[in-house]
């Protein structure tokens, strides 16, 4: 064993640690690890004893870190959640009888296909199992695997060399409207797609979409909304348009089959659909059965176009 194994420092006081920089405060700390506050308090003079240096600073009416609490924090932040996960794993792991939860991040145009299939499968092989939704999209989703995802699905760009990540599908993108309302050409042009009012999804809460970012022109732009979910009501009996990716176009007609689409008189490329998880999990049994049914599930089941 490592001599330094063997050294006074309670390694019970570093989770202490890592929540108090998590919430900036003892008060809130000692609420989350359901202690008193003189209990977090003398946590904090012990380790910082055991460290030799202090660890925080106050800022108003809250904690900084210091240079040598920063450099302690990066260090244990990617191995404790592993360390707690080794401690409370089940000995010979068993999907009919774990009794895990999991946290799993859905975009918006992943959510509403997978997760009824998901939890189906999982009352059927793991009964015990809790999966815990989390809401994420591509600018969010690595802050949430730090902060303790155990997987998500979206479209993401760059990611931590620490996150594995795998594509489950890629779509393209189609227009999607109320015929009853809107007359549009089997191949619409430019001038016809432009002519037109649009709905659009922004995550950014403004006007802009993938359109204007590729194409670089304006659209005439109705209304703007944060997720997919409620597109479909949107454009059902109105006379507004949406840019929207093949896979949520074919969602959304499963419930509204007298929406219709069309093709864009442009081309915009779309990302592919990911499978992400934080390394550490790689050889934990119930993180690797989720991934396994979450990639079976995109192969057999993901929304497949439909003509319009």
């Amino acid at each position: 064993m490592n001599a330094g194994y063997g050294r006074d420092l309670d390694l019970n006081l570093l989770r202490v640690f890592a929540v108090v920089v998590d919430t900036g405060s003892v008060t809130a700390a000692a609420r989350r690890l359901y202690l008193t506050q003189p209990a977090v308090s003398a946590a904090l003079r012990r380790l910082t004893t055991a460290v030799g240096a202090p660890l925080f600073v106050r800022r108003g009416r809250g904690l900084a870190l210091t240079s040598r609490g920063e450099r302690l924090h990066a260090t244990l932040v990617p191995h404790l959640q592993a360390i707690v996960d080794a401690a409370l794993s089940e000995p010979h792991w068993n999907a009919a009888t774990s009794e895990r939860t999991l946290r799993l991040g859905l975009s918006d145009t992943t959510e509403v296909w997978l997760l009824p299939a998901l939890i189906r499968v999982l009352a059927r092989e793991a009964p015990r199992m809790r999966v815990v939704s989390i809401p994420v999209q591509f600018r969010t989703v690595a802050a949430a695997l730090a902060s303790g995802l155990d997987a998500a699905i979206t479209v993401a760009d760059e990611l931590p060399a620490t996150v594995r990540r795998q594509p489950l599908f890629c779509g393209g993108f189609v227009c999607l409207f109320d015929p009853r309302h809107t007359r549009l050409r089997r191949a619409p042009t430019a001038e016809d797609y432009f002519a037109l009012d649009h709905v659009i999804v922004s995550y950014n809460g403004d006007l802009r979409g993938i359109v204007e970012d590729v194409v670089q022109r304006q659209r005439k732009i109705r209304c703007s909304v944060s997720t997919f979910a409620n597109l479909g009501a949107l454009l059902d009996g109105s006379a507004l348009i949406a840019t929207v990716p093949t896979t949520i176009a074919a969602q959304i007609r499963e419930t509204r089959p007298h929406l219709a689409t069309r093709p864009l008189p442009f081309v915009i490329k779309g990302s592919p659909t990911e499978l992400l998880w934080p390394s550490s999990t790689d050889d934990d049994d119930a993180c690797r059965f989720l991934r396994g049914k979450i990639v079976e599930l995109a192969r057999s089941s993901s929304p497949k176009p439909k003509r319009a």
